[in-house]
């Protein structure tokens, strides 16, 4: 990549702080069983789901299964920006935990009663959605991002600043949106918008995403003497993540001689990773009423590719008419494409299980009590070059993980659950708390712009077991609250958008042992 493309993908497509939330701000990933007791399943195994919670669960099996988790999720988001209130929704298919797993007893008088070897496919997270953001603005301007794009960049030659940033400033010359301005010898002295910021211009943003990531994961667990179990799994992760970002600014005031009607920016990201991880965990039973665990999830180290491309269409009424540029015209009918790392956080999760009723006999057992603790190094979050990168490209992840370590802070997730059966029917209940990963540096100080970022998760669920098949069936309701800025600007006013999702995802898992 030239200099000059990776300047003017730094200045739109390249990754901020925020961009590291969607990759590591994850719930729980389990069976219709696991999460309608609100994921907590550190301490309680005997579930596919400790291939991705705690793998010394899987120590538990005695036996084999096969199971299968499709799922449906819908979700309604509500946006807060500048005054303006706007809604919009998304359905899809999800699925959790499709897989395998099967115990070997042991044959011979061993304290080491049998191993577990397990196969599954979860998916991790979910971004199909749809944001629609709508709301009055007589402060700033999107256009002004190429303002910016031209002056840190010394672009005193129009001609050149016409194809030298094709994702961004070099759109809005060539359709006329910005115009170069001129000293008294006819020497390039800045540049305009030709937004009518002043009388106020209305701005909506439609973000439409798609993709999640899936772990393939294979695991093992052993037991040992009833008592403690241990387990470690191998986690291959491939992640997939499409962005279209509709941006629309148009006249407030319906003048149609002010050289000024609408403008309407649309940037295409498409990012494909591939990642790895392990994780490990260990499990106690103290008594037979009462289970311990802790596990380990060591960060996700991932390759990334990135494809991207942007389109400005601009009408200014009398002074040019409606004119369209888009990116693959400056770059030989070719997207941009860039390779980078990235690391998710650490997790550290304790877990405590109490079984209600006789444990020696499985059949016997009337429910459980279940609850985690998890602790989250958001600060971890880091993204870094690939291959021989230049200098620009070293120095601006070095800044990038500088501003993460200011903006996120490690947290702490709770969750708990229960289980009451009635032979061959369970009733199970949870709730999960997902902590706030900001430290709200990165927002502006206004209290109104102030994001403090939660997820919280009310679940329940029925289950059924008779004769080697089992089925059940949760549902959970996840609230969100969340912020991002539709733009950014390094010297003007800017505002934040408030989102507040609520989502319910409805979870069918379908088990036969043998």
């Amino acid at each position: 990549m030239t200099t000059g493309l990776a300047l003017s993908f730094s200045g739109l497509f390249a990754q901020e702080p925020l961009d590291a939330i969607r990759y590591s701000w994850l719930t729980s990933q389990g069976t219709a069983r696991a999460e309608s007791i609100g994921g907590a399943t550190t301490a309680l195994g005997g579930d596919i789901t400790s291939l991705y919670s705690n793998p010394a669960g899987l120590g538990l099996y005695k036996t084999g299964e096969f199971v299968l988790s499709p799922g449906f999720n819908f979700i309604t988001n509500k946006s807060s920006y500048r005054g303006g209130a706007a809604s919009d929704n998304k359905s899809n298919f999800t699925y959790g935990p499709i897989g395998l797993v099967y115990g070997i007893p042991s044959r011979n008088n061993s304290k080491w009663k049998n191993m577990t070897i397990a196969l599954g496919l979860s998916r991790s997270a979910n971004f199909n959605n749809r944001v629609y953001v709508d709301g009055q603005n007589n402060q700033s301007s999107f256009s002004e991002k190429y303002l910016e794009q031209l002056i840190n960049n010394n672009a005193t030659n129009p001609n050149d600043a016409a194809v030298d940033f094709p994702y961004g400033a070099s759109l809005g010359l060539n359709t006329y949106l910005i115009d170069p301005t001129y000293d008294d010898d006819g020497n390039v002295n800045g540049y305009v918008s030709n937004a009518s910021v002043p009388t106020g211009v209305r701005q909506q943003q439609i973000i439409s995403t798609k993709g999640g990531i899936s772990d393939f994961s294979i695991g093992l667990g052993g037991n040992y003497n009833d008592v403690f179990y241990i387990g470690g799994s191998l986690n291959i992760n491939t992640l997939k993540f499409t962005r279209t970002s509709t941006f629309t600014e148009s006249d407030a005031t319906g003048d149609t001689n002010n050289d000024f009607d609408h403008f309407t920016a649309e940037d295409y990201l498409s990012t494909d990773g591939v990642g790895a991880s392990i994780k490990l965990g260990i499990m106690f039973k103290p008594v037979d009423a009462l289970r311990v665990g802790i596990s380990f999830h060591s960060p996700s180290w991932y390759s990334f590719k990135d494809t991207y491309t942007s389109s400005l269409e601009t009408d200014t009424e009398g002074y040019q008419g409606v004119k369209f540029q888009s990116s693959p015209d400056l770059n030989d009918g070719y997207a941009g494409e860039y390779n980078y790392r990235y690391r998710t956080p650490m997790r550290i999760g304790a877990g405590l299980a109490y079984m209600i009723g006789t444990t020696g006999d499985v059949k016997a057992q009337r429910g459980f009590i279940t609850a985690d603790i998890e602790y989250v190094s958001y600060k971890g979050n880091s993204f870094n070059s690939q291959g021989d990168a230049n200098v620009d490209d070293k120095q601006y992840f070095s800044e990038l993980n500088g501003r993460i370590d200011d903006v996120f802070k490690n947290t702490v997730n709770m969750r708990v659950g229960g289980e009451l059966k009635f032979e061959t029917v369970m009733v199970r209940a949870g709730f999960a708390y997902y902590g706030n990963p900001y430290t709200n540096r990165y927002f502006n100080d206004k209290p109104q712009d102030i994001v403090n970022g939660s997820r919280m998760n009310i679940t329940g669920g029925l289950g059924w077991r008779n004769k080697g098949m089992f089925v059940d069936l949760a549902y959970i309701h996840q609230i969100i609250n969340d912020g991002y800025y539709p733009y950014r600007l390094e010297t003007g006013p800017y505002s934040i958008a408030a989102i507040k999702s609520t989502s319910g995802t409805v979870l069918l898992t379908v088990g036969f042992k043998f």
